[in-house]
């Protein structure tokens, strides 16, 4: 394992200067929500609602193509956390279109066992346009939702519409403003002083529906394992930028980079991982010697510790939700396998890959769930699997269709994201934590390592 991880981290990395322009806008209500009701379904089914196009108010081409961008948008991120049922959408298309919010056609849809209508109104301004949205509790006529929202972005506003739905609606944060980092080799580019032929990958970050995916780094090297950080701003990752691996953090949004590892005898250095405040990073690391062991740091590079001591490999480690523990993998009983340590590094390493012939790279869910996802050997190639830390109880996702690797999961636990080889090359995927709802994020060049921000 320690061969194959130390062979493939080469390169060195240029960053981005992204400037504060470039960071997503959160548009704002520029009104106050308004809620009547919460819509329910029937029977204690999940509520029934219809989502028919936007309304374009400015009749132009463009925004008769923004109105349907933004429903189809809210759409697909109501969907996704399954928490409603939908209205078909040709069976939609059978009922008369609203021009506004005065003359919504509710017979129609009570007729279509519609428990919730959303109309949207669309109209182009300067920089921009304004969406207006309501969510109508068909059997009362009431409005459950009312903001307004102004921004150069339509994707993003129908992102912003559908979480605060769900909030507003079933007291779900929803993940449909967050975004996916990954490694990609996509742009085909060669390292240089290297006599083997080394393939480039560098950082990307798209939505989390695979939509807008902007390169970050752009170093000609190996830029891999990126890992977010908990208030999204910011990126760690390991990249050869001073002739060996070593760790560095990228403020996206600032433009700005910080040197995690660095300085005489800081060693090899490879697989940050935040801790859930956000002030300190733990990876592993070569500078005392010997194999690979786990070493926490201040974000800034301050304050280091060294947190295992021991004559084996420790790597890829993952904090647990209140910070109090890390979870990693070792190969201390011969073939890799998952350990859980106290942060402060008091006490010994736990086993918890008990049944395991291989099992590598946790990844430790939020709340409300206690459970790692971890990568597990099932045969020629790998499986996704998940054991609850509660019972130990262990459950496969993914059943040998390519090989899976690499989980991440979705701030609110009910989705993760991994790499499969089951389209060909390595892509991203995000899933359920039960396994379904699987859908393709990249499909350019070879794409590993994903993670999933805050």
């Amino acid at each position: 394992m320690t061969k194959t991880i130390l062979g493939t981290f080469l390169g060195a990395l240029t960053l981005v200067a992204w400037t504060a322009a470039q960071q997503p806008p959160s548009p704002p209500p520029q009104q106050p929500s308004e809620i009547e009701t919460r819509i329910s379904g029937d029977g204690g089914l999940p509520p029934r609602l219809a989502v028919p196009d936007a309304v374009a108010i400015t009749k132009d081409g463009e925004s008769v193509a923004i109105a349907k961008t933004v429903a189809q948008v809210l759409r697909d991120d109501l969907e996704f956390e399954r928490e409603f049922a939908f209205i078909p959408r040709d069976v939609m298309a059978t009922v008369p279109a609203a021009t506004g919010f005065s003359d919504v056609p509710f017979d129609r849809w009570r007729e279509l066992n519609a428990d919730g209508v959303i109309v949207a109104t669309v109209e182009k301004q300067a920089g921009g346009v304004r969406v207006q949205v309501r969510l109508f509790n068909v059997r009362s006529r009431g409005v459950a939702f009312q903001k307004e929202y102004t921004s150069a972005n339509a994707r993003l506003i129908a992102h912003t519409i559908s979480d605060e739905i769900h909030k507003s609606q079933r007291a779900l944060d929803g993940v449909a403003r967050s975004k996916i980092t990954f490694s990609s080799d996509r742009d085909g580019e060669r390292m240089v002083g290297t006599v083997e032929k080394r393939e480039v990958k560098e950082i990307y970050i798209a939505d989390y529906d695979g939509e807008n995916q902007k390169r970050v780094t752009v170093g000609k090297t190996l830029n891999i394992t990126p890992r977010w950080s908990p208030d999204s701003r910011s990126i760690a990752y390991t990249s050869y930028r001073r002739g060996e691996p070593q760790i560095f953090v990228s403020h996206i949004y600032e433009g700005t980079l910080d040197e995690v590892t660095r300085g005489p005898g800081s060693g090899q250095n490879w697989l940050p991982a935040w801790s859930p405040d956000g002030q300190r990073i733990c990876f592993s690391s070569t500078r005392g010697g010997g194999p690979a062991q786990l070493y926490v740091a201040n974000r800034d590079g301050s304050g280091l510790r060294r947190l295992t001591n021991d004559r084996w490999v420790n790597t890829t480690p993952t904090w647990s939700p209140s910070g109090n523990q890390i979870a990693f993998v070792s190969d201390r009983t011969g073939n890799p396998q998952i350990y859980v340590i106290n942060a402060d590094g008091a006490g010994g390493a736990q086993r918890i890959s008990t049944s395991e012939s291989y099992a590598d790279k946790p990844s430790w869910s939020p709340p409300p769930f206690n459970e790692i996802a971890y990568t597990g050997r099932t045969g020629p190639g790998n499986d996704i699997k998940i054991i609850d830390m509660a019972t130990r109880v262990v459950r496969q996702i993914t059943f040998g269709e390519g090989t899976n690797e690499s989980p991440s999961w979705a701030a609110n636990g009910r989705h993760f994201a991994f790499m499969s080889t089951r389209s060909g090359k390595e892509q991203i995927f995000t899933v359920d934590r039960l396994g379904k709802g699987l859908k393709q994020i990249t499909k350019t060049g070879n794409n590993q390592q994903p993670d999933w921000s805050r």
